[in-house]
């Protein structure tokens, strides 16, 4: 089952409204309320000071007529049951009485026992009455009114409330995803958000600590890794000045030999990514560069059988060290252990293309997937270092015949040398 998510606005908007909302039902319950209350005493206060009046008018002249106007009607039913009182008023008993009915909406009836007899005042208030119903129509308007504005207002409120949590959101995604120091709860007042920012800074600080704990072990583990790869290299390549050296043996310690190569530049990979450096970018010349990666597979007097065919020209921008890895391994993948056929490398501006051929059937190759990634990159350490570089694979083949991979270069490689790279 779904939850539905309001955003922080929204739900301080929401709450000015209904806040708004109870307000202005508040204000017109208290206005209806003082309204009719004030109806009652007003009333009350008129048809009394009319009995007081016309019961000392009596005492004073038996024979004084009482008032029979369109606004206020009087009866007098004397002590010995004379008197014409209409027969709606005659069942009333002492006390202020209000009629009902839409033809008597607003009549209001006063019975007061004096020493005359019972007197009967009646006042009509319907005008007063129909006041009242615009007072309820405005009322509504003022509820309706009070509660658009008050969600309009909170709306704005809630703007300017959360406009400091969103420049905070806001300055913790650009933070860059390599651990450095922050100061974000400088930037903010010294309250709750202040208290979050600094928090977060904190945080920081210790993703920062860490990072370097890390450097130091990735620097210390390469530094112990080196020293027994050097020596298994260093013996492989003495044994290999052997000329007495049976072939097969030298086979061999070549395949030996090329594996710790590439453990050796694995280990650089490792250090690399481990430090998290911006690798130091310069211009080189591109055939020099593939030529040198490709000088890798024939060391030691391996692959000697591997024609190597260089198409390229013009200068790219790139960290020379970190090329040179990538370009290695993924030539280690493409030529197979004592490849015998053609290797062809070709750079055209942004895009590098490296195949290799088979010499014939007999040298045919073994079926190949390399497992990727979403990203199009090969799922290994050099893929990570790839990715580091902004180099993406566009392609990677590896069938029976023939074996391909295509790379593609970020434009900023040609910023040196704009239209150098012809091909």
């Amino acid at each position: 089952m779904s939850t539905v998510r309001i955003s922080l606005r929204r739900r301080v908007a929401l709450a000015y409204t209904v806040l708004g909302l109870v307000l202005s039902l508040l204000f017109a319950a208290a206005t209806v309320f003082i309204t009719e209350d004030y109806e009652h005493i007003l009333v009350d206060e008129i048809l009394r000071g009319q009995a007081d009046d016309y019961a000392l008018r009596l005492a004073a002249n038996p024979a004084t007529v009482l008032p029979q106007s369109h606004r206020l009607s009087g009866y007098l039913r004397r002590i010995d049951g004379r008197g014409n009182v209409p027969t709606g008023l005659a069942a009333l008993g002492p006390g202020i009485h209000e009629s009902h009915g839409d033809s008597a909406e607003g009549i209001h009836i006063g019975v007061f026992d004096t020493d005359q007899g019972r007197l009967y005042f009646v006042i009509d208030l319907s005008d007063i009455e129909r006041l009242e119903s615009h007072l309820e129509w405005f009322l509504i308007a003022v509820i309706v009114l009070g509660t658009g504005v008050a969600g309009w207002l909170g709306w704005l409120l809630a703007g300017g409330t959360v406009a400091p949590v969103r420049r905070l959101a806001e300055a913790v995604d650009a933070l860059p995803t390599r651990p450095q120091t922050s100061g974000l709860a400088d930037a903010v007042s010294d309250d709750e958000l202040g208290r979050l920012a600094a928090a977060i800074d904190r945080y920081q600080g210790r993703l920062v600590e860490a990072d370097m704990q890390e450097r130091s072990f990735f620097a210390d583990a390469s530094h112990e890794l080196r020293t027994p790869i050097a020596v298994v290299r260093g013996a492989a390549e003495l044994l290999l000045d052997d000329a007495q050296l049976p072939a097969a043996s030298r086979r061999v310690l070549q395949r030996m030999d090329r594996g710790v190569r590439e453990l050796t530049d694995l280990l650089d990979v490792v250090l690399d990514l481990g430090r998290r450096r911006d690798p130091v970018t310069e211009t080189v010349q591109v055939r020099t560069l593939l030529r040198d990666a490709a000088a890798a597979l024939q060391e030691g007097g391996a692959n000697p059988d591997l024609d190597i065919a260089i198409d390229a020209s013009g200068e790219w921008r790139v960290p020379q060290r970190e090329a040179l890895l990538v370009l290695r391994g993924v030539l280690r993948h493409l030529v197979p252990v004592e490849g015998r056929g053609r290797l062809s490398l070709r750079g055209e501006r942004t895009l590098l293309e490296m195949s290799y051929m088979a010499a014939d059937e007999s040298h045919a190759l073994a079926p190949h997937t390399p497992q990727r990634s979403d990203s199009g990159l090969p799922v290994t350490l050099l893929g990570r270092l790839a990715a580091t570089l902004d180099w993406r694979f566009e392609e990677q083949t590896f069938d029976t015949s023939a074996r391909r991979v295509r790379i593609r270069l970020p434009e900023a490689a040609l910023d040196a040398a704009p239209g150098s790279i012809d091909g």
